[in-house]
């Protein structure tokens, strides 16, 4: 469905994937199988992802500068929370080039959520998300472009359509899992306040 979209299919895919939805590689495969298909639109494919990026990762930060040190520690749980929390502490950047350039199962969500409930800076935070996700899907368009017959050609296998079928179930269910957790968890924030 999102390549039907065009242009606008890596915005859709950029803000589910960079929100609360579990969806690994999402982006990626459908910036690999776009740029495989129509080299031309490299350049508007790569800016539409990290656009769509930039505004699931506002409407992340929104909740978890709501929700704070509290509520992301209740998501992500205590012991995790703490991890996050020092490794981050002054580093919040470079913890978020990481979480954007590192493939799952890095944890991209809390780190940008610890980040957002820490009081990291909205803008900075925006813009390293933004620019970050332009190198890894420029990287990723450029090896599209370089293996796009022999991606396309797998891509056409009924195993991988077998396996890309059975891979949007397991996001749907994880994704599904994902807001359920958020929506309860800060749920009992407001409640408790």
């Amino acid at each position: 469905m999102l390549f039907q979209l065009g242009y606008a299919g890596p915005i859709v895919m950029g803000v589910l994937d960079s929100s609360f939805l579990f969806l690994p590689f999402g982006n990626d495969l459908l910036i690999v199988g776009l740029i495989a298909r129509h080299h031309q639109g490299f350049i508007v494919y790569v800016l539409a992802a990290g656009c769509g990026s930039v505004i699931g990762v506002w409407l992340l930060d929104l909740v978890a500068r709501k929700i704070g040190e509290e509520g992301i520690q209740k998501v992500a749980g205590p012991k995790r929370f703490t991890y996050l929390k020092r490794k981050i502490g002054e580093k919040g950047g470079r913890a978020l080039v990481l979480g954007c350039l590192a493939p799952p199962p890095f944890p991209f969500t809390m780190v940008v959520a610890t980040n957002s409930a820490l009081g990291y800076p909205k803008a900075r935070l925006l813009f390293i998300v933004w620019l970050a996700r332009i190198v890894r899907f420029t990287l990723i368009g450029l090896l599209a472009l370089k293996f796009g017959p022999a991606i396309l050609r797998i891509a056409n296998t009924p195993a991988f359509k077998w396996s890309m079928a059975v891979f949007i179930v397991i996001c749907t269910v994880g994704s599904a899992l994902s807001i359920t957790n958020w929506v309860r968890k800060s749920r009992r924030i407001r409640t408790a306040a």
